[in-house]
């Protein structure tokens, strides 16, 4: 399937050295009316593939739109600093970039590197993979990336009706969410499904973990 994604990127007076969940926090407070930029509505908590994705890459504050709320995105232009835990920068350019991607299963494998830590393990998992082997490990990294594109996919109302094949070739790292120790993983996997850059893939990708770029086809 083809989809609409946009990307903001908001180029700052000195490079951002805060976590894309500060930013999350200062966007979402400065469009408290707009559901989708902070993943909250009336109802609470909104349980789906996260459309609204905030990242720091390279120190370089980014906004990825997805979808059909991906014009929302566009209301972010107004944005004339960030105040990020009493940091102060000033935005001295913004860049959007509008693209039409493929998405989905396809012929092949493609390959993919990690630009922020992939969050693969709730507490459950996390104490099976610490009995493993390296072997054990791997294979349930596997299985786990599997289960996190087809997660992505109902998100986006994608029906997969072939099976997916993945490999990963990851090594852990240690980070945080919100303050919270976390265990996570960069490196690169190769899948037969196609995934738009700077999506993410696992837990919190709202707030920027697991974003993914593609690095070529494997032969």
């Amino acid at each position: 399937m083809q989809i609409n994604n946009c990307i903001l990127t908001l180029i700052t007076d000195r490079p951002v050295v805060d976590s894309p969940t500060t930013l999350r926090g200062f966007i979402a407070g400065k469009f408290r009316n707009n559901p989708f930029l902070h993943n909250h509505s009336e109802k609470g908590f909104i349980y789906t593939y996260p459309k609204i994705q905030y990242k720091i890459i390279d120190k370089i504050p980014m906004i990825l739109g997805i979808g059909e709320v991906s014009e929302f995105v566009e209301e972010i232009l107004i944005i004339e600093y960030l105040n990020l835990k009493n940091k102060q920068y000033t935005v001295i350019d913004k860049k959007l970039l509008r693209e039409n991607n493929s998405f989905g299963v396809i012929n092949g494998m493609l390959s993919y590197k990690f630009l922020t830590p992939w969050l693969a393990l709730d507490e459950e998992s996390f104490n099976r993979y610490k009995k493993r082997n390296s072997g054990e490990r791997k294979k349930q990294l596997e299985s786990i990336l599997i289960g996190n594109i087809i997660s992505m996919a109902k998100g986006l109302e994608y029906v997969i009706t072939d099976k997916i094949i993945a490999k990963v070739d990851v090594y852990e790292v240690h980070t945080s969410l919100k303050g919270t120790p976390m265990l996570g993983f960069v490196g690169t996997f190769s899948v037969n499904f196609e995934i738009p850059d700077y999506w993410g893939l696992g837990k919190s990708v709202s707030r920027g973990f697991g974003t993914v770029i593609k690095i070529g086809s494997v032969k």
